[in-house]
């Protein structure tokens, strides 16, 4: 679905297409059997782990991961999907594991865009221009001057803190990123010359932010910036919906811990509540553990609220039991002191076709 606002063009996506390309199941069964030969190169009918790498790295592709072996955290995440897919086992998977596997990975992503739309845009200076001209402009970058603590900073130590205090809706990329601060920023404060070693004062930073941030204009027309933007407020409504469905609650339990590995007695080891709470986040909703900071202290001060770690094994009914009780607490606490996040990932292309995986097939 694409909107135009009145300066920035931008793309919504929540899901719907991802849904229905798996909910048809003749569409979803064209575009298995497309991808599956597209995939087995020795044609032998059945998917080798080096024969499924691609379409593991196009999941991440999807997923926004970091290029495959650039990052330890993004790499155990490959390593994971890859499990998914063999099991865990050097076993070549027929096209009807591909099949499953690949319509709960899709699903899924469908699931986090519809809770947490993604939203395509494109920056191309008009904004930050618009803001740079506004009423507004000077004492917000007061403001942010203000909130900066650098003893001994220079004047462009200070111009580059403030740019990174800049949102989105004003305009500006997320200027920690490489290809922003090398295409964009660096740049902007070259041509602003010599002024940028002078002393900080309010007056100084004041006029040379202002004439870096006419560049920022010039460079961002010239080279617009493709940013995923995504906001999501963490309240404790999703969990709460879900513990007052008891039926609801009953099915995601279940799918929760239905691989939770049981000693000879069928007990569990209370050690696998971190998972399982991993498993049911989005049911939740919530994000998976190590995707938010905040959200991830929140979680893990619930598990050790109930001694998740402490290695002992109960019975099915009284893990259930202690994973709804962390529901709860985690629910309290969102209740009480909600957390808002706002994530800013720079892409140059859409994300839709960034990954083949997801490229629709020639009928």
């Amino acid at each position: 679905m694409k909107e135009k606002s009145s300066s920035t063009s931008h793309e919504v996506m929540d899901g719907s297409d991802i849904m229905e390309l798996v909910e048809n199941e003749k569409v979803f069964s064209n575009f298995v059997d497309h991808k599956f030969e597209e995939l087995d190169i020795d044609c032998d009918g059945k998917l080798s782990v080096k024969e499924l790498q691609p379409a593991v790295e196009d999941i991440g592709a999807a997923l926004g991961l970091p290029a495959h072996g650039t990052s330890p955290d993004s790499d155990y995440i490959y390593t994971q999907v890859l499990n998914e897919f063999t099991h865990g086992k050097q076993e070549k998977i027929s096209k009807t594991e591909f099949k499953e596997v690949l319509s709960d990975f899709l699903l899924g992503m469908a699931a986090g865009l519809k809770r947490d739309p993604v939203v395509i845009l494109r920056i191309d200076g008009e904004d930050l221009h618009e803001f740079v001209k506004s009423s507004s402009f000077e004492p917000e970058m007061l403001s942010i001057f203000s909130e900066i603590e650098l003893p001994d900073g220079s004047l462009k130590d200070y111009i580059l803190k403030a740019f990174e205090k800049l949102t989105v809706e004003q305009g500006m990329p997320p200027s920690i990123d490489p290809w922003v601060m090398s295409n964009i920023l660096e740049p902007a404060l070259e041509s602003v010359g010599g002024a940028i070693e002078q002393p900080v004062s309010q007056e100084t930073f004041l006029a040379e932010f202002k004439r870096a941030a006419e560049n920022v204009v010039q460079l961002l027309k010239d080279q617009p910036a493709i940013v995923a933007h995504s906001q999501n407020t963490f309240d404790g409504s999703g969990v709460k919906r879900l513990l007052s469905n008891k039926f609801e609650l009953e099915k995601t339990l279940d799918s929760a811990i239905k691989s939770a590995p049981r000693d000879r007695n069928g007990k569990i080891s209370k050690e696998y509540l971190g998972v399982a709470l991993d498993s049911l986040a989005a049911s939740a909703g919530l994000p998976p553990l190590g995707a938010v900071d905040q959200m991830d202290k929140i979680m893990t001060e619930a598990l050790k609220m109930f001694d998740a770690g402490d290695g002992k094994t109960v019975k099915e009914d009284e893990f259930k039991k202690l994973l709804t009780e962390v529901l709860g607490s985690i629910m309290l606490q969102l209740e009480g002191n909600p957390v808002s996040v706002s994530i800013n990932s720079v892409v140059h292309e859409p994300l839709a076709s960034s990954s083949t995986l997801l490229q629709p097939t020639s009928p």
